[in-house]
């Protein structure tokens, strides 16, 4: 049975989408862009700024339902210019120094609100 999740400590939804939803297995989120849970855009950061910001809010939902980033399977990483790949991926190593999830990374046309990066997440909850 799908059940949507919510976190006060990510970004909250600006549209007809939940952060997070989980079938009991799996946990598949939103994609996150660089906004704090304020709501602030950080779209004038570094890139690599940009995707700690993602990846905390990612943390945030996964924390809500008692998980960690050791728990996710899969990420999918769209960048607004695959130059900034290199800074991307630096500042995400940070984030999975062991066993690090399966992950896709492509540029796209671009990336919502004129941001850098967005991320999103897939997890396991058992």
């Amino acid at each position: 049975m799908k059940r949507a999740i919510s976190s006060d400590d990510a970004p909250a939804a600006v549209g007809a989408y939940s952060q997070a939803t989980t079938n009991g297995d799996l946990l598949i989120t939103a994609g996150q862009l660089p906004l704090t849970a304020d709501g602030e855009l950080r779209d004038d950061e570094p890139v690599d700024e940009q995707t700690k910001q993602c990846l905390h809010n990612l943390e945030a939902i996964l924390e809500s339902e008692g998980l960690t980033m050791a728990d996710v399977l899969k990420t999918s990483v769209f960048l607004a210019d695959i130059d900034d790949f290199d800074a991307f991926n630096e500042a995400y190593s940070e984030f999975f120094d062991e066993d690090p999830p399966a992950r896709s990374a492509v540029e796209v046309g671009s990336v919502p609100k004129g941001a850098a990066v967005e991320i999103e997440a897939i997890a396991a909850t058992e």
